[in-house]
């Protein structure tokens, strides 16, 4: 294959990462240059297929800076100055504020400084760099745990931080780019209008007249997350080393922290994030995704769609544009359980500034920098932990922690499973929708200081995700319970979900000791329902094709009994009211033939039926269609004849009962020795 240098007239080149040297003078570039560069030409006789924009994207961006622990802790401990100076400057600085506030409090001005003490523990947080930035945006969006002028302070960390120079975010577009912001774009704003923890955000427009949003990363950002991260995890080791009463992985929740960070740092990642995420979850109602021009988009400068929009939060706003900001929320809630628990890649920096209501009622998401993934393991562990926990199954769910790697295998769980029984059941009150994250998490903190839980790494995020949804969601609505709204997605992943993991949950969830719970089938399909991708054709194939596997030999041999006793309540139904009909004539009075239990098991049928009937996308006719061929099946056969068999027997039971025993004068009463048995005609006395 022949390579051919292609060279412009002003070759621009290289640097060891990829990027383009700036010229000295930014002002002095009037024409776009290329780079030199080596072309293959390919022989006709092989052609190559063309790059994609992405593609060249990657190559372009070079090799971008990952968070290595061992490396870093390499550079500074060859730094200890450095390191001794940050760390003081840190501790000095929150000792101060500390003290601001124990004055304030003893001289009796706590109300009257709050306003200012919220605006200097913003400037602190901000003063410190991008690592307490983070902290002080999750710490904005828990109203629940923050007084009103803090939040409102705090909330200003998501998107209003002092900007960088223009200057040296015009050399980082030349230098990625390869020319000046005025030759790449047709417009762009003067000022950055936003700026954040990792970048600053101009507006801007493409000569080909899309309306653009340019984000340009901080300068010397690796360098000091990397010192903050560092002073972090080694704080982190020595409590973990010298108290015992933590258990955590501190370390490895720091690194997890680190590695999303430093993943932010690198903006063709984050555009690769931006797509996945919108073939993932861009096709549910009402998310939208903006778009990536990989064409204006390197390691340092991210150009993606221009949204349109208001934060969530900003209630006034969100009424005045008629938008309703409750379902928006829930949305949200929909969208990030299929993040958790469907597909495992999820968004874990939700805060209020990367949720936009927009003008016709979506809600975007914005800032693909920190994400994370959730393995099928611990999405399973998760989902049947929720089971466990609806069926107050507290052993199980003590079994969930040890698979959730909360707890090691070899862990004494005996100690452990009143703990948490008296957690959760005072946690979960009258009902599981009732039960919030937080309130979860504060119940749990002292158990898990008590014994031996590690909380593990890829968790804290998880929580940090959730946690934060659900902090915003409390500010539009202090009455959102996140579980209410949560229990259809899981329904439906229960009913419809072939894995074997939740095939168990699900039979563990409908049968206690042997006996088919109606009220909890009943529950499921009525949530399952609410759920928008719910497909109840789809769900009934699959549970045929579960059914008549090997894997469904108990749940035959249970439909069989249940099929058995609640045909046999609709006979003795039956001729009850043959009796009633026929004794009213001769006078003979009817006692009551069905238990209550066997009455109300068969109003639950009924109601699953109509549950079922009033479904979308429920046919009968199909359903009626399927019979011909289950009829076929050796299994419906063998159940059938199960069926007759069961019901003879009982009916030669009931025979023996209502007439031979009846009629022994020494026996005892038929409601004694019979607790259950069908009611007896009673003939009025002789006259």
């Amino acid at each position: 294959m022949d390579v051919k240098t292609v060279s412009p007239a002003s070759p621009v080149t290289y640097s060891n990462s990829g990027t383009h040297a700036a010229p000295a003078n930014l002002q002095e570039v009037e024409t776009v240059p290329l780079p030199v560069v080596a072309v293959e030409l390919p022989s006709a006789a092989t052609p190559q297929p063309l790059k994609s924009a992405r593609d060249i994207a990657y190559e372009l961006a070079g090799e971008a800076v990952r968070y290595d622990p061992v490396a870093i802790a390499a550079l500074y401990r060859n730094r200890p100055l450095q390191v001794w100076r940050r760390l003081l400057s840190v501790v000095w600085t929150f000792f101060s504020f500390a003290f601001s506030l124990w004055f304030d409090k003893k001289t009796g001005r706590s109300a009257a400084n709050e306003k200012r003490r919220a605006a200097r523990l913003r400037e602190i947080l901000s003063q410190l760099g991008p690592a307490f930035i983070k902290i002080g945006q999750a710490l904005s969006t828990r109203p629940d745990l923050v007084p009103p002028l803090y939040l409102e302070e705090l909330t200003t960390l998501q998107d209003q931080l002092p900007a960088f120079p223009n200057e040296v975010a015009y050399q980082f577009i030349q230098e990625e780019l390869g020319a000046h912001p005025n030759e790449i774009y047709a417009e762009i704003t003067a000022d950055p209008i936003a700026a954040a923890s990792l970048g600053q955000v101009y507006k801007g427009k493409l000569k080909t007249g899309e309306t653009v949003a340019i984000k340009v990363q901080r300068p010397g950002l690796a360098e000091n997350i990397g010192l903050d991260i560092y002073i972090l995890r080694r704080v982190a080791l020595w409590a973990q080393n010298n108290f015992k009463i933590i258990r955590s992985d501190l370390a490895g929740i720091m690194d997890e922290l680190g590695e999303r960070i430093y993943e932010e740092m690198d903006y063709t990642h984050e555009g690769q994030n931006a797509e996945r995420f919108a073939e993932l979850y861009g096709n549910l109602k009402d998310i939208y995704v903006p778009k990536i021009y990989w064409e204006y988009t390197r390691r340092r400068v991210l150009t993606m769609e221009w949204i349109t929009g208001i934060k969530l939060t900003n209630l006034e706003a969100v009424k005045a544009q008629g938008i309703d900001a409750p379902y928006l929320i829930e949305v949200g809630v929909q969208c990030s359980l299929r993040q958790l628990l469907e597909h495992g890649f999820f968004h874990a920096d939700p805060h209020p500034g990367n949720l936009l209501a927009t003008p016709d009622g979506q809600l975007a998401y914005l800032d693909f920098g920190m994400m994370s993934e959730v393995k099928p393991y611990q999405r399973y562990g998760l989902l049947e932990a929720v089971v466990h926990l609806v069926n107050r199954d507290f052993e199980g769910l003590a079994r969930d922690y040890v698979k959730l790697e909360f707890l090691t295998p070899d862990t004494d769980l005996t100690p452990i499973i009143p703990a948490l029984a008296g957690v959760f059941n005072n946690a979960l009150g009258a009902s599981v929708a009732e039960l919030n994250f937080k309130s979860i998490t504060d119940e749990l903190s002292a158990v898990m200081y008590e014994y031996p839980f590690r909380v593990p790494a890829y968790y804290a995020l998880i929580i940090r995700s959730l946690v934060t949804l659900e902090g915003i969601a409390i500010n539009v609505d202090p009455e959102f319970k996140v579980l209410s709204k949560a229990y259809p997605y899981v329904a439906k992943r229960l009913l419809s979900d072939p894995a074997p993991e939740l095939r168990a949950s699900l039979q563990d969830l409908l049968f206690k000791q042997g006996e088919f719970r109606w009220n909890r089938l009943e529950n499921l399909l009525n949530n399952a329902r609410e759920s928008d991708d719910y497909d109840v054709s789809k769900i009934l194939n699959q549970a045929l094709e579960y059914l008549f596997s090997q894997r469904g030999d108990f749940i035959r041999d249970r439909i069989v009994a249940e099929l058995v006793k609640n045909l046999d309540v609709l006979s003795s139904n039956a001729v009850a009211n043959a009796k009633a009909v026929v004794g009213e004539w001769f006078g003979v009075k009817a006692v009551p033939v069905v238990s209550p239990t066997e009455q109300k098991n068969l109003e639950h049928i009924k109601r699953i039926w109509d549950i079922l009937q009033s479904t979308p996308g429920f046919d009968g006719m199909k359903v009626l269609q399927l019979l011909p061929q289950l009829l076929v099946k050796p299994e419906v056969q063998n159940m059938g004849q199960k069926v007759v068999g069961g019901l003879a027997q009982r009916a030669v039971a009931r025979l023996i009962r209502e007439f031979l025993l009846a009629s022994e004068p020494a026996a005892l009463p038929p409601s004694a020795a019979y607790p259950k048995t069908s009611p007896q005609l009673s003939l009025p006395a002789a006259k």
